[in-house]
């Protein structure tokens, strides 16, 4: 029986400061060129070269001011900020690349439909096919404030909105024009048949929209679709639409929970179970040898910032951990920050203190540090894939590049020699890539090709 292949994703950002805070002090990181088209395309080129599935691209709308009530240490440490757009990113890394795909983040809570269905047909189009969505509602409040909202809008309800949002978007990339509506006929003069495109008609409780989708249909028509949201009201919008899901966990039991969980949502969807791929944020440092990793590690050590990961770990729970001493258990409050975060901390278990974090965060960021030779990596990996049934990784950044070109000169050679990872793309769009031949649009069991109605 052949073994399963591992996905990958590099997990990056628009900006200096992404996950693992305050590596970007590092003599040998590059990230401060973030606004140069140069440092994309470079980036793009070394992923490809790795047989990189994607670049997954976070973002976020908002500050982060949580932490003592202020955004002082988010500027000095650049956690997040400046941050710039994504999407304008992919059109120039498409340009050098052939095979890799883009799952970008945008927040529809501060979007419309309309126009956003517009961007991601459009950029579906430039990239032949290789562009994914990983659909967000939000949670700062510096964010609602800055969008003109006295406050953040409640969590439940950020999904409520975001289920009709969908709809939309799928009656104008799946219904308002035919597969085969353009003709560009010069002889005929005919360049859209106008009997195969119509106006879509949608007024529900959050949205109405009436017109044409501005784009021909693209050759995925809906992007792929990413999800994180592992609260209960999160699996459940997850289960209705998500293709990919980003997951964390800092124990494999909790994670093969996770997975299962939102396996069965899906079947009770009418999906199949396995039209859904997992992708859990790992870091990874990596050498020749272990001592060589462990050098490397120590190093990075005495750059990174912790108190920089709790401050963007307080705006992630909306608890300001300043308040707290160093060893006094931190409690649970209700907010509208992300759920699921708030309730694996307090929750789940109810003795993590601020001295617990700082030592979870000792790399800036909160994510599984796998640190090794290229087999060690590797063993953990697949380690993780055995024992909890995801699909593969979101790759997060340390020092930049040479994290990703120690990734893909030292681990996927270990892992192809274990016949672990691929040795060579397919053929097709990054649906196709990811779930295989023929599967270049949606399934017909999900909700976007089954439940799209035109008025």
């Amino acid at each position: 029986m052949a073994k399963k292949k591992i996905l990958l994703n590099a997990f990056n950002m628009n900006c200096v400061g992404h996950i693992n805070h305050g590596l970007w002090t590092h003599p040998r990181d590059t990230s401060t060129q973030y606004k140069t088209l140069e440092y994309w395309t470079h980036l793009a080129k070394l992923l490809e070269r790795g047989l990189f599935d994607g670049l997954f691209l976070a973002d976020i709308v908002g500050v982060y001011d949580v932490y003592q009530d202020s955004a002082d240490l988010t500027l000095r440490e650049s956690i997040q900020l400046p941050v710039n757009d994504p999407l304008l990113t992919v059109s120039a890394m498409a340009a050098v690349t052939q095979h890799l795909g883009f799952g970008v983040t945008v927040n529809l809570t501060y979007e419309a439909p309309y126009l956003l269905a517009r961007r991601f047909s459009t950029l579906d189009h430039l990239s032949n096919g290789r562009i994914g969505w990983n659909i967000v509602t939000g949670y700062l409040e510096s964010a609602a404030r800055a969008m003109g909202l006295s406050e953040q809008i409640a969590h439940d309800e950020r999904y409520d909105r975001a289920d009709e949002f969908l709809e939309v978007a799928y009656k104008l990339w799946e219904e308002s024009w035919d597969r085969d509506a353009v003709k560009a006929d010069k002889r005929a003069r005919v360049y859209a048949s106008p009997d195969a495109v119509r106006r879509i008609d949608h007024e529900g409780k959050y949205y109405k929209v009436q017109g044409y989708h501005l784009s021909e249909p693209s050759r995925q028509r809906t992007p792929v679709l990413y999800q994180a949201g592992s609260s209960g009201r999160g699996q459940a919008f997850a289960a209705r639409h998500a293709e990919c899901v980003f997951v964390s966990s800092q124990t494999k039991e909790g994670l093969r929970k996770l997975v299962a969980s939102v396996r069965e949502s899906v079947a009770r969807e009418g999906r199949d179970p396995r039209d859904i791929k997992f992708f859990m944020g790992v870091t990874a440092v990596v050498g020749k040898t272990e001592a060589e990793a462990r050098e490397k590690h120590s190093e990075y050590l005495r750059y990174a910032n912790p108190e920089a990961g709790l401050a963007h770990y307080a705006s992630s729970t909306g608890i300001d951990f300043s308040r707290y001493a160093a060893d006094e258990p931190i409690r649970y409050v209700k907010n509208n920050a992300i759920e699921s975060a708030v309730k694996n901390l307090t929750v789940s278990r109810t003795d993590r203190t601020v001295t617990d974090l700082l030592a979870d965060m000792a790399l800036g960021g909160r994510y599984p540090a796998l640190v090794g030779s290229a087999s060690q990596v590797a063993d953990e990996l697949e380690s993780w894939v055995a024992e909890t049934d995801i699909d593969g990784f979101n790759v997060a950044r340390t020092v930049t590049p040479e994290c990703y070109e120690d990734f893909v000169d030292l681990v996927i050679p270990e892992l192809q020699e274990r016949g672990a990872y691929k040795t060579a793309y397919s053929e097709g769009g990054l649906r196709e890539k990811l779930f295989g031949a023929g599967r270049g649009e949606l399934p017909l069991e999900h909700v976007g090709k089954r439940g799209v109605r035109v008025y």
